[in-house]
């Protein structure tokens, strides 16, 4: 096979693979319930049948691929066969209805489709009779019956281990140039259909490249990553995934995101690629579950948050501590510290990096504070995706770091965040004018965010332009930031500020309802359902009150006025979430349009 010159990911992949043989690349686990570990030989031999097959099928350079499934580590093998035989992976949300599939298989003009599991095989084949230039659908799943144009993967590997021609495999991989299209990934559209980002070999190589430099010996050391973002997005494809393939790291996949922790206590990751959510939840829980406990608990668990404060300095320049307080700090370890990150599944986390949104200092102090790193970094799709980051070392809660190598930034008018470097995008596929329209003339890619630079470089973001609120006096509002302080209070799971034209802003709360009603319980109010939970007085006054503490640094034009309470919980399948699991404001605003219309009715709207 020999050595072959790293110009791409499926080369990268090939240079391991000797390199690591029978270790373990990746693990999975089975419908047992055990985790099945799978070599680097083992994954060597999957892609090369499966590129064997896309060459038997006739895929040449530059075809497009679709793929539309889950996490899964056949995702990997997907993925890794399209790129060696020179052809192009178009990624497709999970999540994606049978229209956003089509049109994404349309407009990039892929001939292949592999389809995770028989619900997303149902929606390429809904869909298919729109789609004339889509050939062959792969299923990862096995095939329950007989389907025209429909293979499922073993058997595409089996036919494809009988290729004759097995050199153009590799031929393949040694003819792919950096500068060759690697992948399209269509954004989400909120203002109309979502636009492709082009994203060559080069964006990746570099990216990871780039991320190895922010701390070499963390990439040294062994590592265990536990991947449950969707490798559909560039944040776990270039971080959760490349990186880890480039640096030799074992993978193990997380069944979904609704059993993250119990998959964190099986697994103890090492090294963790997550968005804030799942720092929101795990912080939110601890909190509820100490509000339960008893007395003495309570006062250990407080003396140990304080400790936890006070470690801060200490562990964001990761300096030694000092006299008493390392006492202090080792005793505190010992009773709570250590316990709660064995009881997460987090005891062996050397680093945790949290990008996609925007991580809450509270957040992100309460894991640094018990001597987990949490590391904020940022990026966008365009940028493969990450730009800045912070470093063990030198980390700053509530930036998102520093540049990484190689990355210019600058602050544009309106304060919109620019940047330039190897890891920008060639362009939107198939439209020259979107490209112009996010492209300075002197070279430099608008985000749409808007941020700041300190003295040391750190960029703080403070909002995103699409998503400011202009009241209806003119003022210019970041939801964001208000929306991150008011998560900070044990009593609010998610929040949406309202107010684009509007006299004054109001905001839409999700409960944490586990909190709510243990509070509802102490208090003796009674409720059959948290329906009839949110409409008590009572409850609409803690509320008030939980808006006045954490609201009270704010300027009276950010004053939260009115608020709504919502019985249920936002998600990616109710549509409230992005795959990443963000908020979208746009069907936000539809899908509640009723309450948000009776807060600004009646003589003070």
């Amino acid at each position: 096979m020999g050595q072959f010159p790293e110009a791409s990911m499926a080369a990268i992949f090939q240079n391991r693979a000797v390199k690591l043989g029978n270790s373990t690349c990746v693990a999975y686990k089975n419908s047992g319930e055990s985790y099945v570990e799978i070599s680097w030989n083992e994954m060597n031999e999957m892609v090369r049948n499966l590129g064997y097959f896309l060459l038997a099928k006739g895929v040449k350079p530059g075809d497009k691929v679709a793929l539309f499934s889950p996490n899964r580590y056949e995702w990997w093998i997907a993925d890794l066969a399209i790129l060696s035989v020179g052809a192009v992976n178009v990624p497709i949300y999970a999540t994606n209805s049978a229209e956003e599939a089509r049109y994404i298989i349309d407009n990039s003009d892929s001939m292949i489709c592999f389809a995770g599991e028989n619900g997303h095989l149902e929606k390429v084949l809904e869909a298919k009779a729109k789609l004339p230039n889509l050939s062959d659908v792969i299923i990862l799943d096995n095939l329950k019956k007989d389907v025209p144009g429909v293979i499922d993967l073993k058997a595409a590997m089996k036919q494809g281990s009988a290729y004759p021609d097995k050199a153009l495999f590799d031929e393949r991989i040694r003819s792919i140039r950096q500068e060759d299209l690697a992948t399209i990934i269509y954004t989400s559209g909120t203002t109309g259909d979502p636009k492709g980002v082009m994203l060559s070999h080069s964006n990746f190589i570099n990216n990871v490249d780039q991320l190895y430099s922010v701390a070499p010996e963390l990439f040294e050391e062994e590592h265990t990553l536990l991947s449950f973002l969707p490798l559909s997005h560039s944040f776990e494809r270039t971080v959760g995934y490349y990186s880890a393939l480039n640096a030799g790291k074992k993978v193990v996949f997380a069944e979904d995101f609704s059993k993250i922790l119990k998959n964190f206590q099986e697994v103890r990751p090492t090294l963790i690629v997550s968005v804030p959510r799942l720092y929101e939840k795990i912080h939110a829980g601890i909190l509820a579950k100490v509000a339960d406990a008893p007395p003495l608990k309570k006062a250990l668990f407080g003396m140990a948050m304080n400790i936890a404060k006070k470690n801060l300095p200490y562990i964001c320049s990761d300096s030694p501590r000092k006299g008493l307080f390392a006492l202090q700090y080792k005793l505190a370890d010992k009773v709570i510290f250590s316990k709660l990150k064995a009881a997460l599944g987090m005891d062996r986390l050397r680093f945790a990096l949290s990008g996609g949104g925007p991580l809450s200092v509270s957040d992100a102090e309460f894991f640094l504070g018990m001597g987990i790193y949490v590391c904020e970094g940022f990026g966008l799709t365009e940028t493969s995706p990450v730009t800045h980051g912070n470093r063990p070392g030198h980390i700053k809660p509530g930036t998102v770091g520093q540049p990484l190598k190689n990355t210019e930034v600058k602050i544009g008018e309106g304060g919109e965040v620019l940047i330039k470097g190897p890891q920008v995008m060639m362009g939107y596929y198939k439209n020259e004018e979107a490209t112009k329209e996010v492209m300075t003339k002197d070279g430099f890619f608008r985000t749409g965010d808007i941020g700041e630079i300190d003295a040391e470089g750190y960029l703080k973001i403070t909002g995103r332009i699409k998503d400011l609120i202009i009241t209806s006096g003119g003022k210019n509002i970041s939801p964001q930031n208000i929306e991150n302080t008011l998560k900070a209070s044990n009593y609010i799971e998610q929040v949406a500020i309202i107010g684009d034209n509007r006299k004054f802003l109001s905001a839409l709360i999700v409960p944490a309802f586990t909190e709510l009603e243990a509070w509802a319980r102490a208090k003796n109010i009674p409720f059959s359902d948290r329906k009839e939970l949110i409409k008590h007085p009572e409850v609409n006054k803690l509320y008030a009150a939980e808006l006045g503490e954490h609201m009270k640094h704010y300027a009276r034009v950010e004053q939260i006025r009115k608020f709504a309470l919502l019985d249920h919980e936002w998600s990616q399948e109710t549509d409230e979430l992005t795959p990443t699991l963000k908020v979208k404001r746009r069907v936000i605003n539809q899908k509640y349009s009723g309450e948000i219309e009776s807060m600004y009715t009646g003589a003070d709207a």
